[in-house]
């Protein structure tokens, strides 16, 4: 009973402190994650633990098996919200422009990165810095947050070039970011496992998980939307759409091992992006049905960033290598970003607003990334410093990332002055507290 009791306790409080410090940061133009994960860190181990108060998540031992579950489950339905971006309409409005650029950008900053803290790597040595941290950082510069971009783009009604053309660029370039992590991730551990790396560890096993992780979400995918049909209500439909993402998460747990060293397992992020990509060109209500599991899932993602914020090791900090690498992720992630996107536009001929302000768009990180973090924190030996750095990271992105699309959004013209007041409340309004849709037109009847 005392276990029960400290859990929802722990639950109830976590998500009080996140919203608590959504409103804490609203006047300061922050949008609302970076109060979720501050909200971690003042309930954390560094903060309330460190003087000394029990319970919530001042101790992270004793709530690990309640954080990876919300975590898992934050995750799957992350990825399957960036699934359902890839309709095919869409896709085919935007053409090889989005495409090209998506690509491009994500495996520009992905290559800079790598780069810039392999050679860092030589320099220090493999105790001091792990290959593998170099390689798992590079793939998790590719990831941008979605929700971020989204927020000021429907908070000023953006309208424009700029604006169409960096919706779909958002959405593919999450899902290149989820194969390069797949791959990297796979490489990675295979350095980590004692000098055992052979071509099937560093080649087939990251190869093979993409691929089984495709078919999984393919396969769930076109079962889920044969199946929805069945069902009439709102509720009911709303109750197998939150099932079937469940399923799938736990579907992308399973592994095996063969004596060869072959290794059959899934990520999760790519089978529930699978799983929504499938479900958005196949179900005609799709877009219905997601409004109403986005709106349900709003708990789990406040709880899914206040215990990633708990979790930021402040003791990694200590070192002065990891904050250097910190500050070599954060700008040449971001050299890369705008200068992969500058490149890509001009050569595809797009209009030159595009050309010269959507890397500065492309710059805000959060969720996705802070998933492949705790990714690399259970599956790699050095994931803890990962997930340090990448929470470091987001932190700094978040706080001017928004800012700057805002002014790259206005600058290109796609924003009005008249849509951009010019007041420090600008950029956590749009998200924070408006009311839905259907609370507005119950109010208006």
């Amino acid at each position: 009973m005392e276990q029960e009791f400290q859990i929802l306790l722990t639950i109830s409080l976590a998500l009080f402190a996140g919203l608590f410090m959504s409103r804490i940061v609203k006047p300061l133009g922050l949008p609302a994650v970076t109060g979720y994960l501050l909200a971690g860190v003042l309930i954390g181990p560094y903060c309330l633990g460190a003087l000394g108060v029990t319970g919530m998540f001042a101790n992270m031992t004793s709530m690990a098996p309640m954080a990876t579950l919300i975590q898992d489950v934050a995750l799957g339905f992350i990825a399957f919200a960036i699934g359902t971006e890839f309709k095919l309409s869409s896709l085919k409005k935007t053409g090889k422009q989005a495409t090209v650029i998506g690509c491009v950008q994500a495996i520009a900053a992905m290559l800079l990165v790598d780069a810039l803290l392999i050679l860092l790597h030589f320099i220090l040595g493999e105790e001091r810095l792990p290959l593998s941290v170099c390689i798992t950082l590079g793939a998790i510069a590719t990831a941008t947050a979605p929700a971020a971009t989204m927020m000021v783009v429907k908070q000023y009604k953006a309208k424009g070039p700029l604006t169409n053309i960096l919706l779909p660029i958002v959405a593919l370039d999450d899902a290149v970011g989820l194969v390069c992590f797949a791959a990297s991730l796979g490489i990675a551990r295979a350095l980590e496992s004692g000098g055992n790396i052979t071509l099937i560890s560093v080649l087939v096993n990251p190869i093979l998980e993409i691929l089984l992780s495709l078919v999984l979400g393919a396969l769930s995918g076109l079962i889920f939307s044969g199946v929805e049909h069945l069902f009439k209500s709102n509720s009911k439909r709303l109750c197998i759409s939150i099932t079937f993402v469940l399923l799938t998460i736990a579907l992308s747990k399973l592994e095996y091992t063969f004596p060869n060293e072959l290794h059959i397992g899934f990520s999760t992020l790519l089978v529930c992006m699978m799983l929504g990509t499938i479900f958005c060109n196949v179900c005609s209500s799709a877009d219905e049905l997601m409004e109403k599991t986005d709106k349900w899932t709003m708990p789990i993602f406040i709880l899914f960033f206040v215990i990633s914020g708990a979790q930021l090791d402040f003791g990694v900090f200590n070192d002065w290598i990891v904050i250097l690498v910190g500050v070599i992720y954060i700008i040449f992630r971001a050299i890369g970003k705008y200068a992969g996107s500058y490149f890509s536009a001009k050569a595809v001929h797009c209009a030159p607003s595009i050309v010269r302000y959507l890397g500065v768009t492309l710059l805000p990180q959060a969720g996705v990334a802070i998933g492949m973090s705790i990714t690399a924190a259970t599956m790699l030996e050095s994931g803890s410093t990962v997930r340090s750095i990448v929470l470091f990271a987001v932190m700094i992105y978040e706080l001017v990332g928004p800012m700057l699309t805002k002014i790259a959004l206005v600058r290109a013209g796609d924003i009005t002055p008249k849509d951009a007041p010019d007041h420090h409340l600008t950029i956590a309004e749009a998200f924070a507290d408006e009311p839905d849709e259907e609370d507005q037109e119950k109010s208006q009847s």
